[in-house]
């Protein structure tokens, strides 16, 4: 099996599907004056940005994975200043600064292993794709001089099933939990369902029922809102995987 510093390592693309039963953690590294305003945002907004660590000021070192870089390991970062992306690096050890601290927030990809054994199909990952994600209708708790939309994931799944994809990541609310919707993705201000803000788009089988969960990606769509003089975040879908099992994060569960 696939460990979790080798993806750290060699991964180039979506994390989705790799280093199955560890967790997987958004990006989001602020200067510190605007730390605040993002663990504030956070606490005011938990479905879209549950916090598993903080950093210190500077550092690239975190308790989800102590011998790893937040600099190098993910497979692509973005760079944003102003709220304007300005680059997609792979490695972001030019565009790290003394003053960052970065967020580590719980992602959905965790609970793809659980879903997976419960028999879920996840499409996103047989199509070899990176999941679809998409900015809503729906604003966020603003918080200091952080504001913006909510952003979602979505996968299809048989409508026998959702029931069960509903179940099984409740379980897990440290990494977004259980869906915000499920059905008609009009109810959430998205119009077509084949051209997602963020990812690709993944192709439906008949009579499948797109589920859509509250995406790490948020503090992005927040970002191009607010802009902030600086920030580095992961690429959508292109993950930190961290040390941690996910069942660490399942309610009733333990570490393998």
């Amino acid at each position: 099996m696939v460990t979790p510093d080798e993806v750290r390592t060699t991964a180039t693309g979506p994390t989705a599907g790799l280093a199955p039963g560890y967790a997987q953690a958004n990006l989001v590294a602020v200067p510190r004056d605007w730390a605040y305003d993002v663990l504030l945002f956070a606490q005011r907004n938990p479905k879209p940005c549950p916090v598993l660590d903080v950093t210190d000021v500077g550092s690239p070192r975190t308790a989800l994975a102590p011998n790893a870089d937040l600099r190098t390991d993910l497979p692509r970062y973005r760079v944003w200043r102003n709220g304007t992306l300005v680059a997609e690096p792979t490695d972001a050890l030019a565009h790290w600064r003394d003053d960052l601290v970065a967020f580590l927030i719980g992602c959905s990809f965790t609970f793809e292993s659980a879903l997976s054994a419960a028999g879920v199909p996840l499409r996103h990952v047989a199509q070899g794709r990176n999941v679809a994600m998409y900015v809503t209708d729906r604003e966020c708790r603003p918080a200091g001089r952080l504001h913006g939309p909510l952003v979602v994931s979505m996968r299809p799944i048989p409508p026998h099933l959702v029931e069960t994809a509903v179940r099984v990541s409740a379980l897990m609310p440290a990494v977004h939990g259980a869906p915000i919707h499920t059905g008609d993705p009009a109810a959430l201000g998205i119009a077509d369902l084949t051209e997602p803000t963020y990812g690709d788009p993944t192709d439906v089988e008949p009579g499948d029922v797109p589920v859509f969960w509250a995406c790490g990606v948020t503090p992005q769509a927040a970002l191009t809102a607010s802009r902030p003089p600086f920030a580095i975040t992961h690429a959508p879908g292109h993950m930190f995987v961290t040390d941690i099992p996910d069942t660490t994060y399942q309610l009733g569960g333990r570490a393998r």
